[in-house]
């Protein structure tokens, strides 16, 4: 699934064709996403310009005028936000077209349907898919004395804490492997039991490894492809997620791994205590 980096390595290959630009017409072929475009949708942004684009998490935002109105852009386990510039051949799964002017095209791919396209109208208010959502992981929110106080008796293993998308954003199955194995901490560690330096250690990790998979384009796993239709690279630089059994890039003892609840974990039992 996309995670933070991909979403932003999307947010920007898709800024610099898109902004400024009036959305002419929308096409929806099929409203059947993980929740359904809404029968409005090409009256909510139909003659609209998008004035600007953000992120939220995993979740890419296209404002629209300068109203306060967004579209809300979820790519789930396989969507894809491609900028076309030249006529394509309709493919299987092209759910949905945004055609602005200058002959830009924006189209929504998502074979899985698990992704979704979203009208946000300012009289809304706070959107319900981003109420509980903790801060960003780039924000001045976000730091060890945050982390120190969200954990405070805590019994769950540090790595489920970390993924809790109400303590902070972007912190995926993938980054939080790495962030834990740069801090020095054990993925089944209690997040109770993890002192102010630890959590400060940990608080600067997830950023730098999240602000180097953002250079590096996003981890190419499966499905997922920048705007552009080029894969990310940031999977070279991984030091434990995906490589049981291998030695550690950093001791050489081999990687182990362990389930934490649903999802598999990679660890240094060496490096990581």
């Amino acid at each position: 699934m996309p995670e933070l980096p991909e979403v932003e390595t999307v947010r920007r290959g898709v800024e610099p064709h898109v902004l400024g630009r009036r959305i002419r017409r929308a096409v929806v072929r099929e409203p059947r996403l993980r929740w359904p475009v809404p029968e409005d949708f090409a009256r909510f942004v139909e003659g609209r310009r998008i004035t600007g684009t953000d992120r939220r998490g995993k979740y890419l935002l296209l404002a629209l005028d300068t109203t306060g109105d967004r579209l809300i852009v979820h790519l789930g386990m396989s969507g894809r936000l491609l900028v076309l510039t030249a006529p394509e051949p309709l493919r299987k799964h092209d759910h949905l077209d945004l055609e602005l002017e200058g002959g830009v095209l924006l189209r929504y791919h998502d074979p899985r349907r698990f992704g979704a396209v979203l009208p946000w109208p300012a009289a809304q208010g706070l959107h319900p898919l981003m109420a509980t959502m903790g801060p960003e992981p780039f924000s001045a929110d976000f730091h060890g004395d945050y982390l120190f106080e969200r954990s405070r008796g805590k019994t769950t293993a540090v790595k489920s804490f970390l993924m809790d998308g109400s303590v902070v954003v972007g912190a995926g199955n993938i980054y939080a492997a790495e962030s834990l194995f740069r801090a020095g901490i054990r993925p089944t560690r209690p997040a109770g039991k993890l002192s102010r330096g630890d959590c400060a250690r940990l608080a600067e990790q997830v950023r730098a490894v999240l602000t180097a998979a953002v250079a590096q384009g996003g981890t190419t796993l499966r499905d997922f492809a920048g705007a552009d239709g080029a894969s990310g690279y940031f999977q070279q630089a991984l030091y434990v997620y995906g490589r049981e059994g291998q030695p550690c890039r950093v001791c050489a003892t081999p990687i182990k791994l362990l389930r934490l609840g649903n999802r598999q974990s990679c660890y240094c039992p060496r490096c990581q205590r």
